[in-house]
């Protein structure tokens, strides 16, 4: 682990051209105590065991933050294979190579684990019940990294979009200017989350654990950001805080909008275990939409 010598911390991040490894590039050099060696297929297959084991032999980081995932949750139903093969398989050999190698392993999960049939936030104790290929195999990388690895931190989030990749900010933002009005769903509930937001919390979790070993408290948590919403609600706001107020936004319900997926109808995390143990305040979605929204529109201005 971190000697005396003020060493700074060596984090592997897989997945790292993905939102949330994007995001968490962008906070690269916030904490000097912190050292990043971002990855992502080129550089270091997952789904690779051999490759696994030998990387984090060699590279020997102290901790590890898995972004790596499946997420084309609607493909999955029809490429189950591949979906396990990422979100299962590989998580479970990146557990291994941590315990061996004595690295902490941060994995990142989905409010698809659960079956939305609750009306009150889910807490990590909740009953998992996935209903689509997505969620069973997210599920069997939770099951896979603590057996393989009980030190391990899994953080469950729900509804990610950032500045970065295909998300439902994004996707809104385009429909928006093409055409005057768009049909959103009204009967899914949730919480949206900034993948900023969360690599802020990642990296506040290293940095106690560089600072203070004993920090880094294994288990599972919820993360999300605060408030609750339904797309149209989550549409609206994209819209409202774009300025974007000429385009219509039609609610509709889950039955009109027919999708491979079966998606929990309510997923919506309690989030007091995760601020307790690491000591977190958590921005309003409505907030952190307008920090995604006003970076979407620095990028465009350059």
């Amino acid at each position: 682990m971190i000697n005396e010598m003020n060493e700074k911390m060596k984090i592997l991040v897989t997945g790292s051209n993905g939102q949330l490894g994007r995001c968490l590039r962008d906070l690269e050099g916030s904490d000097p105590s912190l050292s990043f060696l971002f990855t992502d297929i080129e550089e270091l297959d997952i789904c690779n065991e051999k490759a696994v084991q030998d990387f984090v032999a060699r590279e020997q980081p102290e901790a590890v933050v898995n972004c790596a995932a499946y997420t084309a949750v609607d493909k999955a139903e029809k490429e189950g294979a591949e979906a396990e093969r990422i979100n299962h398989l590989a998580a479970g050999y990146l557990a291994t190579a941590c315990r061996k190698s004595h690295a902490r392993l941060i994995h990142l999960s989905t409010d698809y684990l659960f079956d939305g049939k609750k009306s009150t936030p889910y807490t990590e104790t909740d009953i998992v019940k996935p209903t689509s290929v997505y969620g069973i195999s997210k599920l069997g990388g939770e099951t896979a990294v603590l057996r393989n690895d009980p030190g391990a931190i899994l953080i469950r989030t729900s509804w990610l979009y950032s500045a970065y990749g295909n998300n439902f900010v994004k996707t809104m933002l385009r429909l928006g200017k093409e055409k005057s009005e768009v049909s959103v769903v009204s009967d899914q509930i949730g919480t949206p989350t900034y993948a900023g937001d969360l690599a802020e919390v990642i990296v506040r979790i290293l940095s106690l654990t560089a600072s203070a070993p004993s920090r880094f408290q294994p288990g599972i948590y919820h993360y999300s950001n605060e408030g609750v919403a339904s797309w149209y609600d989550f549409a609206m706001a994209v819209f409202e805080c774009s300025e974007m107020t000429a385009v219509n936004v039609r609610p509709i319900d889950t039955a009109s909008y027919p999708t491979p997926v079966q998606r929990p109808s309510y997923s919506v995390l309690n989030k007091s275990k995760i601020k307790a143990t690491f000591g977190l305040q958590i921005p309003h979605w409505r907030e952190s939409l307008k920090k995604c929204l006003k970076k979407l529109s620095d990028h465009e201005k350059k």
